[in-house]
């Protein structure tokens, strides 16, 4: 006998490129479990090059515009009225409104909408005139929007402050964990002891204040690598060459699976102004490598839940983040005992969670 099918049998994900982002890593993570568990997944895509490429699960189809901007990326709306499929995931803020496009061309056609939380909504960076604009659209979420998917409850606590979200419309879902990639290059490591940096390079992630605190350590026996790729790389290879440290801060650029490298590192530092549920962080610690990261984010504290683990200090606050890098890479200095990383079951629970709104859909259409 067949088993019944399930009410979200087919799930429209999408995203600008493949460039090697935090939240398209987790989105082909996602993808490809949901595919291992049964549905139908189509991947929207602007363009369908770059570092992540490799990882788009070949049982999944993609639709490929061709265009990555937010504009050329409008014809989603489009796309979804065309394969009809049973919910919209939204994988982060960054792509919020597109979902609010699709929204408003679609109306009543539109399919349930679910929409991932995947940075701060209460940015540093940004001015007042811009922070209370951002506040209002972040308020018109709700009404575009059927279910919120936060990471962490500091995360939904967030959510429901800033934007307005009811209670019943936000779930708390980790992202599933990275999983060792076969076959991935590893580039040339220092041979003696390093500090690593994981992360797009992009003015968000401030490696620039990494690069400056690394200038000012004690200790001189060091290498930064800070692994990644993006469009600051000019900027940081002038900045690292106006100071000096040729040589002693390397650039490597992308990779598949940074988990032997943070294994060996001496420690992690992140000092990023904003992040959301920075995954980076829960990767070092499951290796039981320390952490030194910025409270850029309600959730760092959820990550970094004790002294032993790591040092969280101010964004922009330059002689604690060197105090902190200074204290954890002392020579000799115990690691953390490994921190298992949550999420093991994320498709599962995105997929119970993308029936229920499919479902509880069906029942408002038909009374």
């Amino acid at each position: 006998m067949l088993s019944p099918r399930p009410p979200a049998s087919h799930i429209l994900a999408y995203a600008q490129t493949l460039d090697g982002g935090g939240v398209e890593k987790a989105l082909l993570r996602l993808v490809r479990g949901w595919s291992d568990l049964g549905r139908r997944v189509t991947l929207v895509l602007g363009d369908s090059t770059g570092p992540l490429a490799r990882d788009v699960p070949a049982a999944i189809e993609t639709r490929i515009l061709g265009r990555p901007s937010m504009i050329g990326m409008g014809s989603l709306a489009s796309v979804t009225e065309e394969i009809a499929p049973d919910v919209l995931f939204c994988p982060g803020n960054h792509y919020s409104a597109l979902a609010a496009w699709t929204k408003m061309r679609l109306g009543r056609r539109c399919p349930p909408i679910v929409a991932k939380i995947s940075n701060a909504l209460v940015r540093r960076d940004h001015g007042a005139a811009f922070a209370a604009a951002y506040r209002t659209w972040l308020r018109w979420h709700p009404h575009f929007v059927d279910e919120l998917v936060a990471m962490s409850p500091a995360m939904a606590d967030e959510a429901r402050i800033e934007m307005g979200a009811r209670p019943e419309m936000l779930h708390i879902i980790p992202n599933p964990p990275l999983r060792p990639v076969l076959g991935a290059s590893v580039p040339a490591l220092p041979n003696g002891r390093f500090l690593l940096g994981v992360g797009r390079l992009a003015p968000q992630k401030r490696w620039d204040r990494l690069i400056d605190a690394f200038g000012h350590m004690a200790q001189r026996d060091l290498t930064l690598v800070i692994i990644g790729e993006g469009n600051e790389r000019a900027a940081l290879e002038a900045h690292i060459a106006r100071l000096g440290l040729h040589g002693r801060v390397l650039l490597p650029g992308h990779v598949a699976d940074p988990t032997p490298i943070l294994a060996r590192a001496a420690a992690l530092a992140l000092v990023s102004d904003f992040e959301g549920v920075p995954g980076v962080l829960r990767e070092a610690l499951a290796v039981g490598t320390p952490v030194v990261t910025t409270d850029s984010s309600v959730a760092v504290r959820e990550i970094v839940t004790h002294p032993s683990l790591g040092s969280i200090v101010p964004p922009g606050d330059a002689a604690a983040l060197v105090a902190a890098l200074d204290h954890w890479l002392v020579p000799g200095r115990a690691r953390p005992t490994p921190v298992p990383q949550p999420g093991e079951n994320a498709a599962a629970a995105y997929l119970d969670l993308f029936d229920r709104v499919v479902l509880d859909r069906r029942v408002k259409l038909a009374a």
